[in-house]
Order: structure tokens, then sequence, then C-alpha cells
């Protein structure tokens, strides 16, 4: 006969000599405290292997959440067995059932806790919905961005800039110029946003600039195979209490492994968990990628087919030998470039994060391959910030603080003019109002990174989506000026004068325009830049065909077919010669900015609520810096008379004549719902009108007053919002001016 044990104070055993299944060493809730603090706090989801850090947090409770329920059920089905069964007595029944009781409680604690977890406890999905509402309400309400083309139902990943919106993202590109065009002394270019054909080619982007793309098979909905699967992935384990251990690690596996999955893997994962159309439930195509490039044609006649640019690069990359010229031959240097670019986005989604025309700063920092030192390297090397290098996702660890110049000298990070643009980065993003402590750089894992690519780091900005890519910083060897030099023919290369010559042996290259001419006629100089601009390999393979065959196929890519070469029309080599000079295609180093994202990510971080006097009411701020701020001061008769208006008109011109930005506002309403009117746009400072003679000055986040002669007001407001005096130093100039807080303030 099986025996029913009642619940003991250490553990918890069932019929049939099982064994304890919950050792209360140390208690539940220690045990469930101390998972979910590593939960909260080492969290990542994304490039870790599962059952590491947080995952392995989340998969403990898991794992607790299963013996849980096994002995439950376990338990029950003693019970079952126990009351259908004779010469049991009522008290082991009874007791059978009080342990039965016992051990739900148990469950339904560990299953809240799980819940509590994936939820990120009081900051979950729900309340990250739900300040970024607040956020989005406020923004859109106040017409720092809203939908294009509203009043015809708008077009989805397409914004406008409102007037708050334009002179805040003005203040951001103004001093992203002078932070690193004017610091830098780069080279700044504008080019067209339509690209023809051949440069896309050439670049990569006609044959890769690819998403994997399904298709509703009832209506034809177009959705991104990936974002399906991810969103999947994610709702599972937000929501998935019941999940096991191994299928929360396999759902983990596949988010950190989506990037490498090929379109058959991808589709198989959605037929296995049964991923249908998110709106219509109607099941979805087989996975097929689809080019994220605008496509139009230049001209009426159609021949020409191109672009509208997906990134503003490849301007800079094509104007390469002239900016070369222009900056006297000399090596490094940088050009830089803002502009519009445009990805037809498949399912764009998540406000300005992800739109189908956006703003990229893009800098193009050429410099020597065998010398990649920078001489400011020191300015930055004693930066410390979050960084999450290659080897610490790998292993599940979190992101750490790391001294920039020891990251470089260990190599974490490949060189030095990389590492200092990292460390500029840094304090660009954190001078704009970036949370440093919600700012982190993370290293490409080698399944994201081109393969010619030497090193790439990301920034990513946390904010109520997660952790959001804002800035890329990569290393992209040589491949784009090569790229260009084959397609086009035109040799993008720089050069290295020697103090004395050096002899060197090397493949001499010479066509026979005469008899190229007679044979391709008018195609003859785009063959015989094609020939110029072969590798040392590609001569020696030619070479070798012409002697065994006495004819080659030649790929002349600027005429997009090959030509048949004889061994009349070229001549190859070896030659020993004395060199002047050392020829070299330069390496790449790329800050690119995705200025929208920057933004959005500078609202969230900028953004908070404080208490209203009035109906318990919350005042929506945004504490932007002078820096960015739409408008830098308000001025504000404290009541309606000629008298305070003229003084307030006259503050207002002075302030303008001193470059700085302001608004007038004269309306009747009190005091205090104009200065939470001016807060809720993120405007710094306030000047009170309440004499004639003298004005205060209101600082926005503290709320504190300081009196000055009217005359003096504009020139205060300059020195602090030029940041040559902070608040504090006014504060210690000038007299407080202390009133209650307005009440409906």
């Amino acid at each position: 006969m099986r025996r029913l044990w009642p619940l003991s104070s250490d553990t918890l055993s069932l019929s049939g000599g099982s064994r304890a299944l919950w050792d209360r060493s140390p208690p539940l809730s220690v045990f469930l405290r101390q998972a979910s603090q590593a939960l909260f706090t080492g969290g990542d989801d994304r490039s870790a292997p599962p059952m590491a850090g947080a995952d392995g947090a989340e998969a403990a409770i898991r794992r607790a959440l299963a013996e849980k329920q096994a002995a439950v059920d376990s338990q029950a089905e003693a019970v079952r067995e126990a009351k259908s069964r004779f010469g049991i007595s009522h008290a082991e029944v009874d007791a059978a059932v009080e342990t039965l009781k016992v051990l739900k409680v148990e469950h339904g604690a560990v299953a809240r806790q799980l819940q509590s977890a994936l939820n990120g406890g009081g900051n979950g999905a729900r309340g990250r919905e739900e300040f970024r509402q607040t956020v989005v309400n406020t923004l859109e309400r106040r017409m720092f961005y809203t939908p294009s083309f509203k009043i015809y139902g708008g077009v989805a990943g397409l914004y406008d800039y409102g007037p708050n919106g334009c002179a805040i993202k003005n203040n951001v590109l103004s001093f992203w110029r002078q932070h690193f065009v004017l610091e830098e002394n780069m080279l700044e270019v504008d080019c067209p946003c339509v690209t023809p054909e051949v440069v896309l080619q050439a670049s990569g982007h006609v044959e890769k600039f690819t998403d994997l793309m399904v298709k509703d098979e009832k209506t034809g909905a177009c959705h991104r195979a990936d974002h399906l699967l991810k969103d999947f992935c994610k709702e599972k384990l937000e929501k998935g209490v019941t999940l096991s251990p191994e299928k929360a690690a396999e759902l983990r596996h596949v988010i950190a492994v989506l990037d490498d999955l090929s379109a058959q893997e991808l589709g198989a994962k959605i037929k296995e968990y049964g991923i249908t159309a998110p709106d219509t439930k109607n099941p979805l195509s087989d996975p097929y990628p689809f080019n994220l490039m605008f496509q139009t044609s230049i001209g009426p006649a159609g021949h020409c087919p191109g672009y509208m640019r997906p990134e503003t690069a490849q301007g800079i990359f094509v104007n390469f030998k002239d900016l070369y010229y222009y900056n006297g031959n000399r090596l490094p240097f940088a050009a830089a470039q803002i502009g519009q670019a445009f990805r037809n986005e498949i399912s764009p989604r998540q406000g300005l994060l992800r739109v189908r025309e956006f703003t990229l700063a893009e800098i193009e920092h050429f410099v020597d391959p065998e010398d990649k030192s920078h001489a400011k390297f020191s300015e930055v090397s004693e930066l410390e910030f979050l960084m999450f290098p290659k080897e610490d996702q790998l292993t599940g660890k979190s992101a750490k603080k790391i001294i920039l110049g020891k990251a470089v000298s260990e190599g974490t990070v490949n060189n030095e003019t990389l590492g200092y643009f990292i460390g500029r980065v840094y304090l660009f993003l954190t001078q704009l109002g970036i949370n440093k402590d919600r700012l982190r750089f993370r290293q490409h894992l080698p399944n994201e990174m081109a393969h010619y690519a030497a090193d790439c780091w990301d920034a990513e900005i946390e904010c109520s989506f997660g952790w959001i890519e804002c800035v890329g910083i990569a290393d992209r060897s040589a491949y784009d000026l090569r790229a260009h030099t084959e397609k086009s023919g035109v040799h993008l290369v720089a050069h290295e004068k020697f103090p004395e010559p050096r002899e060197v042996e090397k493949l001499v290259v010479v066509p026979s325009k005469k008899e190229l001419g007679l044979a391709f006629k008018g195609n003859q100089k785009m063959v015989v830049q094609a020939l110029e601009a072969m590798s040392e390999a590609e001569a020696l393979e030619m070479k070798a065909g012409l002697e065994s065959k006495g004819e080659v196929e030649f790929q002349v890519c600027t005429l997009g077919k090959a030509v048949t070469l004889k061994k009349s029309m070229v001549s190859i080599s070896r030659e020993k010669k004395k060199e002047h000079q050392r020829e070299f295609t330069p390496s790449v180093i790329e800050p690119s900015f995705g200025i929208g994202r920057i933004i959005y990510c500078l609202y969230e971080h900028s953004f908070y609520t404080r208490p209203s006097k009035v109906d318990n009411e919350l005042l929506n701020v945004f504490g932007f810096s002078a820096l960015v701020a739409p408008k830098k001061c308000t001025v504000l008769p404290l009541v309606k008379t000629d008298a305070f208006d003229r003084v307030a008109k006259a503050i207002s011109r002075d302030l303008t004549k001193a470059g700085i930005s302001n608004i007038i506002d004269i309306t009747g309403t009190s005091i205090g719902k104009r200065y939470a009117r001016t807060d809720e746009i993120g405007v710094p400072f306030a000047i009170t009108v309440d004499s004639t003679t003298s004005v205060t000055i209101r600082e926005r986040d503290s709320r504190q007053q300081i009196r000055v002669d009217a005359a003096e007001a504009a020139l205060v407001v300059k020195e602090l919002a030029d940041g040559q005096s902070t608040w504090a130093d006014v504060m210690w100039r000038y007299p407080t001016h202390t009133t209650p807080i307005a009440d409906d303030e």
C-alpha cells in the first residue's frame, strides 16, 4: 500500500519512498529573491547562450517551478489513489490533502515570482509600455513629431518633425558638426540622394541589401520573417510561466542565432512553432529575400536605373580621389556627410526607431592600413564606460565598465583610431543628455560582422524598446575603395613617399592600346582601366592563361560582360625598379549615426513627471540640456499689463539679438500653468517679469529663481545657455528669489 506523508519542516516527501523534491535550505523566498535580482540586474536578451547570466537565473526559477509542478502532480495522484482505496484512515487522507494544498500554494508563489521576473518587476513590459505611451502622447500633442500624411490615414514608417522636433534635430546636428567636423577638421560633402545602380552594384547593396519576407497567403500582407519569429519567442518567454527550462533555453537560443538562420531554416522554425500572420492568423508563405532599396529611373528614357540611397557613405567613397587631392594628398583625413537615407522597410514599427526615410550623419576616416594609431587617442584613453566585448556575450556575461585605453592595449578594440572614435561617440552622446548608465558599446559577434571588417562596435542606448543600436563604429578595412576601384576602373589609392628610393620587384601590366583599340574601338578605355585595376593574383592568372592558351576571357565590370584578350593585347612581366613611393588602398574607420534613433532615446532619457498641487495631477517635463532644448528661454509677464508686456518684449528682443531662441507668453493664464506649459517642451529657463526694473530667472528642474536687473536678464541667460556659467554659479552671484511654487504648477 502507498504511504502518504504530510509536509515536514525540512523536506517534502511523497509516497513510494520518493526523496526530497524541494529542499528548503535556503528558504524559498531567499532563493527566489536572489534569482530574480540576478534576472533584473544581469539581463540581456541577445547574443548570450541559454542558461547563462540572467537567463541562468530565470532557468533556475523555471526548474524550481517544474519540480514544484511535479511534486503537485505526484501528490495529487497519491491523493486520488488514497481516496479510491480501503484501509487508509481519514487522518492520513486529510494530511495528504493538506500537503497538496501547501504544495499548490508554493507552486503559485514560484509562478508569480517567475511572472514578476519576466515582466521586469515594476518596470516590466506593461510599465515600459505605459511610460512609452505617455512620452509619445506628449511628443505628438506638443508637435515634436507626427505621422506623415495623417489626414489621409498616414503611411507606416514616415513621420514629420514639428516645430519642437525640428529645433531639437537642428541642435543635435549643429552639435554633431561642432563635435566632429570642426574638432577633427573633417571635409564635409553633400551628395545626391538618387544614386545610379552601378554605384550600388559595386558596394554590394543591389545583391545583398535584403531582409527575408513572408506574405499572408490570403491577404498578401507582408511581414519581416525574423521579426515574427523573434516576437513569438519573446512573447512566449515573457508570458510562458509554464515553459520548461529546456523550452525557454531553446527559445533564447533561437533569438541568439536569428541573424544566422537561412531562409529555409527561418521558414522551418515558423512552421514548427505554428506562427501565423499577426492580424489575420492566416498561414504564411515561405520566407524569400526582399531588397530594401527604393528603385527609380534617372531620366525619362528609363535607360539609367537608380535607387534612393540606403546610406550616405557611397557618395564619400566615389569622391575619394578628389578629396585626397583636396587634402594635399595626405593621410589620415576624414570626410563627413549629413543627409537623408531611404530603406523600404517591410513592416516599419517602433515609431522613430524604424522608418523608411531618416537622417544619417556618417564619417569616413581614411587611414594607412599599416598605421592605425591616432595622434589624439590620449585625450580619450582614460574614459571608462560600459563595454560589451564579444567574449562576454558568448560566455553569457553582462556589459561591464572598461577603461578605453586598456581595451585598446589588450586588443579588445582593434586599433587606436577605432578606439578614438568610440571615445568621441561616448562624449557626444553623454553631452547631448543620454544617460551614461543606459549606454553601452557592444562588439559585433562573428556572425554579425562582414568578412572584410577588422572590428565593429555599436553604441546601443537602452529605452522602453530595449537596447537600440544608434551608432555603428566599424573598421571596414579597404573593402569599399577596392570595390569601387574594381567596378569603375579608377584607382582609388593613396601614396606614401619614401625618404630614399627603394628597389623592388613588381608585376607590370602594359596594355597595348593599339591592339585594344582595333579590337574594342569605343570600349578600349574601359578595358584598359580594368586591366590596370587588376590585383597581382589576377594578373598572374591572366599571364599563365595567355602563355598556355594564347587568349583568356576577362570580365570588364564597367561593360557588364567578359571580353576575349589575346596575347598581343597585353604584356605582363616582372621587373625590378626603383620606387620613390608606396601605393596602397586606405582603410576606412566609419562612425555612422542614426539621428532619429538618438533623438528618440534622448526624449525618453529626458522625460519625467512631477506632482501638481491641483487634482493630484502629474506634470510632464522634458529635462533637455540647453544644448539641445527647442527653446532656451521663455519670457513671461507675471500679470497682463502694458508695462510688463513692454519689458517682456524688450527682453525677448535682447535674447534674439544674443542668438538665444526664446518664446514670449503673454496669455492671461496663471503663471503656474505657463511654467508647466514651458516645462513640457523642455525649455530650461524662464524669465518672469514682475517689475519694470528687475525680473526673476527660473531654472526648470530645481524650480529655483534668482532676481536680476531687467537689462541684465538676456546676458545671464546667454551665459547659462552657452555653458559659460552653471546655475550654481549664478545662484552664488545673484540674490535668490524666494517665492512659493505656483499653486497650479
